[in-house]
């Protein structure tokens, strides 16, 4: 275990960590006491089918869902619904493998088993029944990696998904996006600082985190987000203040082995893995009112990858977001970007289902 001050809540603000014990995982492994950071918005109705369940994206945590995407002026209204966000395992908030200690000390920085989705979703529904005594979902939405856990809960637990939104990201992970996460990996890892994975601190590892940012800023934004200057709107002069200033600082902060848990599951998001390989039966289990929502400058997960898995959803609706600053888009930094998630997802909240 090792200190890190940006996993802390003067960072990130308010949350709870509970333990839901003993979690053995699809891989084989197991983490003795797994805790997981949960930030709350609003109350759970006495029927308690108000819930709302956020999931979280890569190197993101309930943080960026409180500042944006949750409030009275937003369809994620806390004045309706009970809104509940769960920080991923590996996100540097719930177990991850900077901070494992006491019955999980064993599990430590390189020592730290592989997690994938499907152990992400399980002990999330294990939090809501055992901790909230909620059953039922009125929706689970998640962006990117957060798609992905919505994916799986949409398939493993259709009974208990009452609608689910998928904001930029894909149901089965594509070749491309293996590929690219790979190349996050290597920048991390080939850094000597990275010490295979028992460095003392991220510090150790800054030039790797510093490429790592650096690969984002190829593939995180669109070609037209770089050929527009759109960084001057973010009140930066040149596309190096905005790199220095912005995406890494962000990266660097954070720890190198929590990433990379968040990388290899990312690569191996597969709803079809319940159904033999084949992806039609799979997303044919959901009974959720469904919204794919693509963006449309996405160079991660283009509007021709998220579309055809879409149509294999009874029932659901493609509902294709503007942005041009990409897959990134998802921080909510362009002005147009929330009105339209507002919309989407009212919509979908208002529907019966």
């Amino acid at each position: 275990m090792i200190e890190n001050p940006f996993y802390s809540h003067e960072i990130h603000g308010d949350y709870d960590v509970v333990s839901i014990g003993r979690l053995d995982l699809e891989e084989g492994g197991t983490i003795p006491d797994c805790h997981l950071a949960v930030a709350t918005f609003g109350t759970l109705n006495e029927a308690k089918d108000n819930a709302v369940l956020v999931t979280t994206w890569f190197s993101g945590t309930h943080q960026i869902w409180r500042d944006v995407y949750i409030g009275p002026e937003h369809a994620l209204d806390p004045g309706t619904y009970f809104i509940v966000v769960v920080d991923q395992i590996g996100s540097g908030l719930s177990t991850s493998p900077h901070n494992a200690d006491g019955p999980n000390a064993a599990l430590a920085m390189s020592d730290f088993p592989h997690v994938r989705i499907g152990d992400d979703v399980v002990a999330q529904e294990r939090l809501l029944r055992e901790h909230f005594g909620i059953d039922e979902l009125a929706l689970v939405v998640g962006g990117s990696m957060g798609a992905q856990q919505t994916y799986e809960w949409a398939v493993r637990f259709p009974q208990k998904v009452r609608r689910a939104a998928m904001i930029a990201g894909t149901a089965q992970n594509t070749p491309h996006d293996v590929l690219f996460a790979d190349a996050l990996v290597a920048a991390i890892t080939s850094d000597p600082g990275y010490a295979e994975g028992e460095y003392k601190s991220n510090d150790d590892v800054v030039a790797g985190l510093t490429r790592h940012a650096g690969i984002w800023a190829v593939m995180g934004f669109s070609t037209e987000f770089w050929k527009q200057e759109v960084w001057r709107a973010l009140e930066f002069d040149s596309k190096e203040a905005f790199m220095a200033g912005f995406l890494e600082p962000y990266f660097t902060a954070m720890d190198p082995n929590d990433l990379l848990t968040q990388a290899w599951k990312w690569q191996r998001g597969d709803v079809a893995r319940h159904t033999g390989g084949d992806l039609a039966a799979a997303l044919g289990r959901i009974t959720a009112k469904t919204f794919v929502m693509p963006i449309d400058e996405d160079m991660f997960f283009p509007v021709r990858d998220v579309e055809p898995e879409q149509r294999l959803i009874a029932g659901s609706e493609l509902r294709v977001v503007h942005d041009v600053l990409g897959h990134l888009g998802l921080f909510g930094v362009a002005p147009t970007y929330m009105p339209q998630i507002d919309q989407h997802l009212g919509e979908l909240l208002a529907a019966p289902a």
